[in-house]
């Protein structure tokens, strides 16, 4: 649903919270656009064949949007193009409205990572990563770009990493839950090595494609209300395959964003996961503690789409069992259901805690400066 809002009238600048939104999602003008960032060998075959994913059709898309470019109605440029392609209407709209100190962008279309091809995979995450520093970040300094890898292709997803951090100017390597295998299997260990190696954060947001069912067991949902609500199952699993496989003993300096999630998942995910760690420690050897522990030490939360229970009191519970300094603001600019900075959260804070959520904690996890 979209509603029109009054802007509020600007804050003085003394009183103003400078904040950090982890959550932006950038866009193609065209969708030709891509190929001025690809390498010369694939424009042949990405005029030809395109994408070829990871679903049963190619043009078909298994997540249903519930409005055109699942964004805003006020947020299609006057000059063409699809929401999040008109980096003066972002600022307009989003970083100059609500003071945004920095923006992490978060790529969804192409969907580089996701191809069946894996060279054509490879460049076109070249391609999308070289296009986010030219097109926004190059001219707009308040933005971090996000590195897109192949996934499945762990060895080129950690050599592209390893070109991007020397570049400079990447906030986080962009990661989603639903890959062919669990995320926590050796495969992708090469992902991880180098993310720590170059010291910078992993932010896994929600989606992906994998020929699956977000619920494979219960097979494809009837709504979109449920395919919706089911990518907190895929960031659930992804969290604890991370958790059992022993990806957070092996990589100790790795840090997990879980971005467009929510977070009142979590606590009741780790009272699970400590009952069944008790139960199964010698099938574990690589859990060297109590899952929740790893939960609270190694994960971060963005609020969007924030979980609002009648009670306000019930999700100060859920931020305190996390703590304060795990959780992070996100906006979803320009999507349908994107949170205002000025009405985000009912739960009460105090101007500290409301500073560590809307800024401080993401200075520190992405390294911000």
């Amino acid at each position: 649903m979209n509603v029109q809002v009054d802007p509020r009238r600007a804050l003085p600048a003394e009183t103003r919270l400078r904040m950090v939104d982890c959550d932006i999602h950038p866009m193609l003008r065209r969708a030709s656009d891509i190929k001025a960032f690809l390498a010369p060998e694939w424009h042949a075959y990405h005029d030809r064949y395109g994408n070829f994913l990871q679903q049963p059709y190619a043009d078909a898309n298994p997540y249903p949007k519930a409005t055109p470019a699942l964004s805003r109605r006020d947020a299609w440029p006057a000059g063409g193009g699809p929401p999040g392609s008109d980096l003066d209407l972002l600022r307009r709209q989003h970083l100059d409205a609500h003071d945004i100190e920095f923006g992490i962008l978060q790529v969804l279309w192409p969907t580089a990572a996701r191809q069946r091809n894996l060279g054509y995979a490879e460049a076109l995450c070249r391609a999308v990563n070289d296009w986010q520093v030219a097109d926004f970040t190059s001219k707009e300094p308040r933005l971090r770009a996000s590195v897109m890898v192949s996934q499945e292709d762990a060895e080129s997803a950690a050599a592209e990493i390893a070109r991007c951090a020397r570049r400079g100017g990447y906030a986080q390597v962009m990661v989603m839950p639903r890959n062919t295998e669990p995320m926590g299997r050796m495969r992708y260990w090469p992902i991880f090595a180098a993310a720590q190696e170059h010291d910078i954060t992993l932010g896994c947001h929600v989606g992906g494609l994998n020929g699956y069912a977000v619920a494979a067991g219960a097979g494809h949902p009837s709504f979109y209300a449920e395919e919706h609500h089911s990518n907190i199952f895929a960031m659930e699993a992804m969290v604890t395959s991370l958790i059992f496989e022993g990806v957070l003993e092996r990589f100790p300096r790795l840090r997990f964003v879980a971005v467009e999630a929510g977070l009142a998942w979590a606590p009741s995910l780790g009272w699970r996961l400590d009952s069944v760690w008790e139960r199964f420690r010698d099938e574990l050897p690589a859990v060297k503690r109590p899952p929740s522990e790893y939960l609270r030490e190694r994960f971060w939360y963005t609020t969007q789409p924030a979980d609002e229970p009648e009670d306000p009191r019930h999700l100060r519970e859920v931020f305190d069992w996390i703590g304060l300094d795990r959780i992070l603001f996100a906006s979803d600019y320009p999507h349908w259901d994107y949170d205002d900075p000025n009405r985000a959260l009912s739960v009460r804070l105090t101007p500290v805690e409301r500073r560590m959520v809307f800024r401080d904690n993401a200075i520190g996890v992405y390294g911000l400066s």
